[in-house]
């Protein structure tokens, strides 16, 4: 297992937007350029909020019909409580349609208390306002009215949300734009990675912008980036393979 990243590692992960992680990770040519991104469904309540960073505490629910036995509260806060801190809460609902939210103010009061800093779920969300002032990100299919006969059905499991596998204890980084998985390897070396990305991609947003842009000047400036961008990736994935 590896370490979990400082508090400074977390700040300087969430000065990037979640856009630029994705393209960063790249670079380390660790996983397909398909894989380990959210799919569209899912929608960022709160995109005025910025980035959240934090380690996966997962559960399943349902709300369709009631529970045959009482949900084990402490034991799945417990399980939260297990993964690194900060947490973010990924809860994938069961029901065919989604029809009672897990999470409102008292659950999303309790979970910040817990040290979790969001919930992504494929099902729905409520009290919208009230969680936008305590500061806490939501990101889901719907906004919902009631939570019905929510129950926790398991947690401390992987779960199914976005269109991708979530393990307990996976790195994520969310925004506006949905969330990725970061991989434990590449994540001390991430923040560095991004701003290399950046300073390739200044020059070509600054001839973009000025009045001595042409198409020819954009294709060879194209061309020096993508150079700069393979030297960036032989050795940032050097670094992953040689430890």
């Amino acid at each position: 297992m590896q370490p979990s990243l400082s508090t400074e590692q977390i700040d300087g992960l969430k000065a990037f937007c979640t856009p630029t992680i994705s393209n960063a990770i790249e670079l380390f040519d660790i996983r397909p350029c398909t894989e380990g991104f959210m799919r569209p469904g899912l929608h960022c309540r709160f995109p005025e909020m910025g980035p959240i960073v934090g380690y996966a505490a997962t559960a399943t629910f349902a709300a369709q019909q009631p529970s045959a036995t009482p949900s084990d509260w402490q034991a799945y806060y417990e399980s939260v409580l297990a993964q690194p801190a900060p947490r973010i809460s990924v809860a994938e609902d069961l029901d065919d349609e989604p029809i009672g939210a897990l999470f409102g103010e008292v659950n999303t009061t309790v979970h910040k208390a817990l040290g979790c800093v969001g919930h992504i779920t494929n099902g729905g969300v409520r009290d919208i306002d009230e969680v936008r002032e305590i500061g806490f990100q939501f990101i889901s299919s719907c906004v919902q009215v009631a939570h019905a006969y929510v129950h926790l059905e398991d947690f401390a499991i992987p779960v199914q949300v976005g269109g991708v596998t979530v393990n307990p204890g996976d790195l994520l980084h969310a925004d506006q734009h949905g969330f990725c998985i970061i991989p434990p390897e590449v994540a001390p070396h991430l923040a560095e990675a991004c701003r290399g990305i950046e300073k390739v991609e200044q020059p070509l947003l600054e001839l973009a912008r000025s009045s001595a842009f042409t198409v020819a000047k954009y294709i060879q400036a194209r061309a020096k980036s993508a150079q700069e961008l393979a030297a960036l990736s032989a050795d940032f994935a050097q670094r992953i393979t040689s430890r």
